[in-house]
């Protein structure tokens, strides 16, 4: 582009490129299983946001907290120099941070509260990717594969009939060793809870 402005119209011109972000395994940054990181809220939810960075891989800590938080530079020294089961903590404040600086303090705290119920107590939080059904739907017998690949739990029908192959999709916290449909019986305290793995949950909801 530089060098076109310069041979059509006889100006000089400049270009500003920066490096690939790349993680210390070097893989790509801005990409999930299921897609781009988006920072429209609503193409990808602040809970996915957090959730992100949350997963982060222990040998970049400081780089992403240095990088993509505020947060003095002695902090992220001493965040960056913890280890073991203390790095979790760390990787909670750059998801708190990070999802502070693009949606708000309060979206940060609220996918944090969810992050919090789901993975410790077990419960399904409020803030999780949500799929609204018809109790009509439910009547008939919703497939079961929908509201994984509505709520971006997984790309496609191939990779979610994989992982019940695996053993790692579940229903309301049961893992499912064959494809059914989901109905009203599903229901708990409102919502049908769906998991891949441990890390992986949305809800399924009237409406």
């Amino acid at each position: 582009g530089v060098e076109l402005c310069r041979r059509k119209d006889g100006v000089e011109v400049f270009g500003l490129t920066t490096p690939l972000l790349t993680t210390a395994s070097g893989k790509k940054m801005g990409k999930t299983e299921t897609g781009a990181v988006w920072l429209n809220a609503d193409m990808f939810s602040p809970y996915d946001y957090w959730q992100y960075w949350r997963n982060s891989e222990d040998a970049d800590i400081g780089m992403l907290l240095a990088r993509y938080t505020l947060l003095p530079m002695d902090e992220v020294r001493r965040l960056a120099a913890l280890g073991g089961a203390e790095i979790n903590e760390a990787k909670k404040i750059l998801a708190n941070e990070a999802t502070a600086l693009l949606h708000g303090r309060a979206a940060a705290d609220e996918a944090a509260e969810t992050a919090r119920k789901t993975f410790e107590e077990g419960a399904a939080g409020e803030g999780l990717p949500t799929a609204l059904v018809s109790q009509a739907a439910l009547n008939a017998g919703l497939p079961l594969l929908d509201p994984f690949r509505e709520t971006g739990l997984i790309a496609s029908n191939s990779e979610g009939r994989r992982h019940i192959k695996a053993g790692a999709l579940k229903v309301n916290d049961l893992v499912l060793s064959e494809e059914r449909p989901l109905t009203s019986a599903d229901i708990v305290d409102g919502a049908i809870k769906l998991s891949i793995g441990k890390k992986k949950h949305a809800l399924v909801k009237l409406g």
